[in-house]
């Protein structure tokens, strides 16, 4: 089969991400708005044209005042750095519709090759006919190696702010 073109699907798909905090819990949050460029054969992922985006300023944990903080320039700076692409350069099936998918990461102006597990979850049409895909994508990052370094230490010891951010998505996409 060829590669198709596919559309995200944005109220069925979602960005999320957790970090540690106090070194003792997770804080969770999803970016609200992405985009994606997918033109892949779902049953083969290992020649798709994968790129994807997010908008940093839609960030959503649940905080109005965290969000902003994170939005600021001890953060993503998002008024000079807005959003956060990643470009795959490489894709590596594992059989049983698991693959590795490496990529160009860029974040707070600084690029970095990442790798994510992408489990292709299936197919099928919706009511009006669409035909549907979908997918699950996991994965982590050091925010440290984008320059996102801002923290401040416990009194206890340990730091406020984790290094280690588990991104997560689930991605249903529609035939263009």
């Amino acid at each position: 089969m060829t590669n198709t073109k596919w559309t995200i699907d944005p109220v069925h798909s979602s960005v999320d991400f957790s970090i540690k905090h106090m070194m003792i819990a997770n804080v969770k949050g999803t970016f609200n708005n992405f985009n994606a460029v997918i033109e892949a054969d779902p049953a083969d992922l290992t020649t798709a044209n994968i790129e994807f985006t997010v908008d940093l300023a839609s960030i959503d944990t649940r905080n109005a005042d965290r969000d902003n903080h994170l939005r600021s320039g001890d953060f993503f700076d998002v008024e000079n750095h807005p959003s956060m692409t990643f470009k795959a350069t490489k894709i590596v099936s594992n059989g049983d519709n698991e693959y590795d998918l490496t990529g160009d990461m860029t974040l707070h102006g600084v690029t970095k090759s990442e790798t994510f597990a992408v489990t292709y979850e299936g197919s099928g049409k919706d009511p009006w006919g669409n035909e549907k895909v979908g997918f699950t994508v996991e994965g982590s990052l050091k925010r440290s190696d984008y320059g996102l370094t801002w923290n401040s230490a416990l009194e206890t010891g340990g730091v406020l702010v984790g290094d280690k951010v588990k991104i997560s998505l689930d991605v249903q996409a529609a035939k263009a």
